[in-house]
């Protein structure tokens, strides 16, 4: 069965000791209570181990929001796979769109990055998704599906039973926009179909494919009453504990 997964995206928000901050503030609130849904906070590199210490004993998931694409070496500033997994973290981000705009980052260092993930058993959130100007000239659907066979589909069938998918439209990222519950069903329902064609059913059936792109408390409910939207990757709401319980409440 897949799972439904609400995942915090900090982005390059929250010194360190606000960050451990946010994270104790998060596991409070969960504290006791009983949630239908997965829980993973995404935190800059240098916060991982602090967060990961910080949330132990809690049903929070840990995140790096980006990994390299090569194993080791001389690649100054950069992080690796290995290096992410060593804190105790579980999950990557992979593949969102401010990443791709504006580091350039392409379908093969992505895949690249994919099977580093992988190898050091982390879990892929990888994000696909289309820009604005794709969505009104009808091209959404073939740009979301060239995304996902460019990067994922070289896998094996077990291996992309690893992954989590979750889909942005970039049109919707921080701008309060957000895609209509039907538009969000829609592109979900193309993914899982997508999906199947190349893995069969039963994988696509069992992949999480979550909603990112300005998800707040107000809209959570409706996009996740969706029978294809399994949760969401959650950027500006994710940065206060107040703001994402209400987005983690909206399962139950």
């Amino acid at each position: 069965m897949r799972k439904n997964i609400v995942a915090g995206n900090w982005k390059m928000n929250k010194t360190l000791q606000e960050g451990i901050e946010l994270a104790k503030s998060v596991k409070d609130a969960l504290a006791g209570k009983k949630v239908n849904c997965e829980v993973i906070v995404g935190t800059p590199f240098i916060h991982l181990a602090s967060v990961v210490e910080e949330v132990k004993g809690s049903i929070i998931g840990v995140a790096a929001e980006n990994a390299a694409d090569k194993a080791s070496g001389a690649y100054t500033g950069e992080v690796s796979a290995a290096m992410v997994a060593s804190t105790g973290a579980k999950y990557v981000i992979l593949g969102h769109s401010e990443r791709r705009a504006y580091y350039g980052e392409t379908s093969e260092i992505l895949k690249n990055k994919v099977l580093l993930a992988l190898e050091n058993k982390l879990t892929p959130i990888f994000c696909i998704g289309e820009v604005l100007e794709e969505r009104e000239s009808g091209k959404h659907f073939d740009v979301v599906k060239k995304q996902i066979e460019e990067s994922l589909f070289n896998l094996s069938a077990e291996d992309f039973g690893k992954i989590v998918l979750a889909y942005e439209p970039v049109w919707a990222i921080g701008t309060g926009k957000t895609a209509t519950a039907a538009q969000a069903q829609e592109m979900h329902a193309f993914i899982r179909k997508t999906l199947a064609e190349k893995y069969g059913k039963e994988i696509a059936d069992n992949t999480s494919i979550l909603y990112g792109g300005s998800c707040n408390a107000s809209n959570a409910k409706e996009l996740f009453s969706n029978p294809d939207v399994d949760g969401g990757l959650i950027g500006g709401a994710s940065l206060e504990a107040a703001k994402f319980m209400p987005i983690i409440e909206a399962f139950n």
